[in-house]
C-alpha cells in the first residue's frame, strides 16, 4: 500500500515538473500499471498546480526580470525560434490556439507563460488552458491505455 501511494506521489511530483508534465508522466503510469483514472486525475492536479502558481505569480516575475535585466544593463534580447513560432500560432489562432497546441510544442508551463505575456488576460488564459490540459490528458491516457492493452494481447 505504501508503495503504491509513493507511485502516485511520484506521479504527482512529475507531473507538476516543467518538460515532464502530465502528458508525458501519464503514459508511463498507466505502462506502469496504474489505475488510469487515478493516474490522470493524479497527474492533472499536479500539473495544473504549477500552471496556476504561473499564473499567480507572473507579475512577480516579469517585475524581479526587469529588475534583474536593467541592473545587468541586459538589453532586451531577439525572440527565440519557440517564441517566434509561440507568437505565429497566437497571431493565428489566439489564445485558443496557442493553449491547445502549446503544450505539444512547448510544454504546459510555457505555453501559459507566453500567452500572458503575449497578453492573454489571466482568467482566459487559465481557462484555455484547463480545456486544453484536460483534452490532452484524456487524449494520451485513452491511447496509452488501449494502444498497450492492444500490444500486450
Amino acid at each position: 500500500m505504501v508503495q503504491l501511494l509513493l507511485e502516485y506521489i511520484l506521479i504527482f511530483l512529475a507531473a507538476a515538473t516543467p518538460w515532464l508534465e502530465a502528458i508525458v508522466v501519464i503514459p508511463i503510469g498507466i505502462i506502469r500499471g496504474l489505475n488510469p483514472i487515478l493516474v490522470s486525475i493524479v497527474g492533472f492536479v499536479g500539473n495544473m498546480l504549477t500552471v496556476l502558481l504561473v499564473v499567480i505569480f507572473y507579475e512577480k516575475f516579469e517585475e524581479w526580470r526587469k529588475r534583474r535585466r536593467e541592473k545587468k544593463g541586459i538589453e532586451e534580447q531577439p525572440a527565440t525560434k519557440r517564441q517566434e513560432r509561440a507568437k505565429r500560432v497566437w497571431n493565428r489562432y489566439g489564445l485558443p490556439g496557442l493553449s491547445l497546441g502549446g503544450p505539444l510544442i512547448l510544454g504546459t508551463h510555457l505555453t501559459i507563460l507566453m500567452a500572458l505575456a503575449l497578453g492573454a488576460k489571466k482568467q482566459a488564459a487559465t481557462w484555455w488552458m484547463t480545456i486544453s490540459l484536460v483534452a490532452w490528458i484524456v487524449v494520451f491516457a485513452v491511447g496509452t491505455y488501449f494502444g498497450f492493452s492492444w500490444f500486450t494481447s
